[in-house]
């Protein structure tokens, strides 16, 4: 009997399904030695010409605001100032001879040494700690603050921090206040006696009587060179002081009476006392003996005083501390460099923290465990992790400062700009800011383009090796 489940087969079971034919061989058949005809697509699944169709705008773009302007900028660098007259490499020479352009590749190769350096370490030590107190996430949102900040604001901000009076700029109302803290100002700034005085200017900006003190008699300093609105609350009427036998004794006044009508040397009814005045005996160089003038502005130094000349020390006259030139010749690039630090170390503690995330905690839970302290852990486990991380934020920076303008521009004040100078900002002034010639700031945008790409190159070789692994 035929097998019922076989399909096809005689004396089969009603309803059971037909046999479904066999495709005819290809070998045999009308099509034999013919493939199936393929459309070419490309590696997302699409054919390749719909791929360029969507990238036609974003190309066009492109080569409007990025190729075209490098090409055109590479163009006009070799013409003259006009771009009617072309010098070939010229303009290059120019770059390379001129005294303040060759400051300002100075001071960019100072930013870029610096810049980089210094906020992703700041930024490393952040994200360390704050993963180790409980308000680190608002610690992170202050520091990041600064980026929602446009550079130009934050160049007002600083150039404000910078003032040298104290009583406007936040960094010397800081220098000032700890200096006065250390240091007792002087009462009597620009204090000085008169031209036919005893007293005679000597070195450091102190005042030494001509001839030698002595006992019994009366050695009077009279002062001149300071407003009556000037003086200290409560000054008193100077008084003679009374001669002794054994000691030495004077005034210290102010010989000048509201009005003018005074006398030279002597103390006249209205003549203030100067009171707290630093007086010392010297004999062969060598101070012997120091008094200080009191209410009355008088002073008295002890017998072995007799026969040394007397001598007021410049701190008595000395103006009062006014601060740190922050933006003078010396500070200026360090102070826009900490303005710059100030604003982007929040950067580069966001990215180092999101490295930080990815570390796994066993090893560094094995290393204490295996008796490492917190320095070797950071040092030989922590760094070497963040390693990537911390180069991606140094090569950002890089370019970044290479490219730096807006602060040196807006901090620097106009005596000092060229000694901050930057090729971004020389770039400017070459062109638009009263220079006037196109070619050498064409130039000098061609030698930024080249300073760029090497840090451009090796930042794309390291994001394919990253991308291979």
């Amino acid at each position: 009997m035929a097998d019922a489940s076989v399909p096809g087969a005689g004396g089969g079971i009603t309803g059971a399904a037909p046999a479904v034919p066999a495709a005819p061989d290809p070998i045999d058949g009308p099509g034999a030695g013919r493939r199936p005809v393929r459309t070419r697509r490309g590696v997302l699944g699409t054919r390749p010409w719909v791929a360029a169709l969507f990238l036609l705008p974003a190309l066009v773009l492109l080569g409007a605001l990025v190729a075209y302007p490098i090409g055109f900028t590479v163009y006009r660098s070799l013409f003259d100032a006009d771009g009617s007259g072309f010098v070939g490499l010229r303009n290059f020479g120019t770059v390379f001879t001129d005294h303040g352009i060759l400051t300002a590749v100075r001071n960019n190769a100072i930013w870029v040494a610096v810049a980089p350096t210094v906020t992703t370490a700041l930024g490393l030590v952040f994200a360390v700690l704050t993963e180790r107190v409980r308000w680190g996430t608002a610690f992170k949102l202050v520091v990041f603050m600064p980026m929602a900040i446009s550079m130009l604001a934050a160049g007002i901000i600083f150039r404000l921090v910078y003032e040298q009076d104290p009583s406007r700029g936040v960094a010397n109302a800081v220098v000032v206040a700890v200096h006065d803290t250390f240091t007792d100002a002087s009462a009597y700034p620009g204090a000085r006696p008169r031209p036919d005085s005893d007293l005679r200017p000597t070195a450091g900006g102190s005042y030494t009587s001509a001839s030698a003190a002595d006992t019994g008699t009366s050695a009077d300093l009279p002062l001149v060179g300071i407003p009556q609105n000037k003086l200290p609350a409560g000054a008193r009427q100077a008084r003679p002081a009374t001669p002794r036998p054994d000691a030495v004794t004077g005034t210290v006044w102010l010989d000048f009476r509201p009005g003018g009508t005074g006398r030279a040397g002597v103390i006249d009814p209205g003549e203030r006392a100067l009171s707290g005045v630093r007086v010392q005996a010297v004999r062969d160089g060598k101070v012997i003996a120091s008094a200080t003038s009191g209410r009355d502005g008088t002073y008295t130094l002890p017998a072995r005083a007799a026969g040394a000349r007397l001598r007021l020390p410049a701190s008595n006259f000395s103006g009062a501390y006014g601060g740190v030139d922050w933006l003078g010749p010396d500070l200026v690039t360090p102070s826009i460099i900490a303005s710059y630090v100030w604003m982007w170390a929040g950067f580069a503690m966001v990215l180092i923290a999101a490295g930080l995330a990815g570390v796994p905690r066993e090893l560094l839970e094995q290393a204490r465990v295996d008796g490492a302290g917190e320095w070797q852990v950071f040092r030989r486990i922590t760094v070497p992790l963040l390693a990537p991380v911390l180069v991606v934020v140094t090569v950002t920076l890089m370019i970044n400062v290479l490219k730096v303008f807006d602060l040196v521009y807006i901090i620097a004040p106009g005596n000092t700009q060229s000694d901050a100078n930057v090729l971004a900002l020389q770039l400017y002034l070459s062109s638009f800011g009263g220079g006037d010639d196109q070619g050498v700031g064409s130039a000098i945008g061609v030698i930024l383009l080249l300073l760029v790409l090497p840090v451009m190159v090796f930042n794309i070789r390291r994001l394919r090796r990253e991308g291979r692994r």
